[in-house]
């Protein structure tokens, strides 16, 4: 069975409360629901996770990436400084899809650089909480074309 990891990174449990004219107004939950019926309805199985620690963070994209899982994430600020998430998406060979609800690019000039992106196999942003939903999309279609999509179980 084909595994999605959906990653999130800090303060993104915030979200339906943080600057919702810039997040919106759904919940990470609200999120999670759609997902997991989407997920569902794909036959996927999703792990959902969300931390404010960097190194936890790691540590889920490593597990992700080192059993062949894909990864969608929304690394939030962690996105434009960390180095170590950049190196465990590398290092564990993880197909990621890095998302982002707001447009970074049309935001304030430190957040137009990613240190991940350059690892990911893409990167959608600024459709709100249907970023998720179209990371979830590309980063299922890029697994299933991988050669051995047919020979996991």
């Amino acid at each position: 069975m084909l595994e999605i990891h959906v990653l999130n990174g800090p303060n993104l449990n915030l979200l339906g409360r943080r600057e919702p004219a810039v997040y919106g107004h759904e919940t990470l939950a609200d999120i999670e629901a759609r997902l997991r019926a989407k997920a569902e309805a794909e036959g996927v199985a999703l792990t959902f996770l969300q931390t404010n620690d960097e190194g936890a963070l790691v540590s889920a994209v490593q597990e992700a990436g080192l059993k062949g899982a894909g990864v969608v994430i929304n690394a939030g600020a962690y996105t434009h400084t960390s180095i170590a998430l950049r190196d465990a998406i590398a290092g564990s060979g993880a197909l990621a899809v890095e998302i982002h609800l707001s447009n970074v690019h049309a935001r304030e000039s430190f957040r137009h650089h990613s240190m991940i992106a350059p690892v990911c196999k893409g990167v959608i942003a600024g459709f709100g909480a249907a970023s998720y939903t179209l990371g979830f999309d590309a980063c299922l279609s890029a697994l299933r074309a991988r050669p051995d999509a047919a020979a996991r179980p």
